[in-house]
């Protein structure tokens, strides 16, 4: 498969990232795997919709998966081979809407409170306070704290962009003990060898702690993200602050969100109930 390494040529100009990269190429692989008798060049619209139903049907793949693979061929043909865009056709399956798990204050005291490794602690406390990706807690660079504005610079992150979002004052207070007894040079979490901390490590921390704290939700560090979001809109906060919190580019994103504050507030109790007479 020597078109591989054209594939990965573009990917490096159109400077897309690792992950996007690694994700691209790994399909593009199984694709070239699968029709090891002809040159993915000369496949027609009818053998791709076959391709991906046998992923569907055979390989359980999920919607995420599919729409990968859809992806990856229409980069693989529109981008690498310039072929126009008329000239086949690739469905797309439909989304399977679901809603965003979500931890109740109380699990995340409990999480936290297992915790007692300043360095994990900050890590989880971070990923929380601003309602970050695991990518975007591990690259946060020395640099990008501004304690005078109570922000933090997300540089570079999904879809390449910039945004600034809150820096809580519980977070600033452990950040100068942490700073004292870990001396980070460059990153605000770096790796035992230098450079930022590894998504992987982040990942199993959090589902260490959650394990001991017995909390059963299923999902990983990525659950202190959708429980920011709908803690804030729980809160009364305005759901643009929230979407710009959160780097959506769509406002019909973020009001995934609203969707589970609406179904955790059918267990609220009125506070006419709560008044002693």
């Amino acid at each position: 498969m020597e078109w591989i390494e054209d594939v990965r040529r573009q990917l490096i100009i159109r400077q897309y990232s690792a992950n996007t990269q690694k994700a691209y190429l790994g399909a593009l692989q199984l694709l070239g795997r699968h029709f090891t008798e002809r040159d993915p060049r000369h496949l027609q619209p009818l053998d791709i919709e076959h391709y991906l139903l046998y992923l569907a049907e055979q390989k359980n793949y999920s919607f995420s998966g599919l729409n990968l693979m859809v992806n990856a061929i229409k980069f693989l043909f529109e981008k690498v081979w310039n072929l126009p865009k008329t000239t086949y056709y690739l469905p797309r399956p439909r989304k399977t809407h679901t809603l965003p798990k979500v931890l109740d204050e109380e699990d995340i005291k409990k999480i936290f409170a297992q915790v007692k490794n300043p360095k994990h602690r900050l890590i989880l406390y971070v990923a929380y306070s601003s309602g970050l990706r695991v990518s975007e807690v591990v690259n946060i660079r020395l640099t990008d704290i501004h304690r005078k504005s109570m922000q933090i610079r997300i540089e570079q992150s999904k879809g390449r962009k910039d945004r600034m979002v809150v820096l809580s004052k519980k977070v600033l207070s452990l950040m100068e003990d942490y700073y004292r007894r870990y001396r980070p040079k460059e990153y605000l979490f770096e790796g035992q060898y230098g450079g930022p901390y590894s998504i992987r490590s982040a990942q199993m921390i959090f589902k260490r702690f959650k394990q001991m704290a017995n909390v059963n939700i299923k999902g990983g560090i990525h659950l202190l993200r959708h429980s920011f979001a709908t803690h804030l809109l729980e809160q009364g906060a305005d759901i643009r602050l929230v979407q710009q919190q959160l780097g959506h580019n769509s406002v019909k994103t973020t009001q995934l969100y609203t969707h589970v504050t609406e179904k955790r507030n059918q267990h609220l109790r009125s506070p006419l109930d709560n008044l002693e007479e």
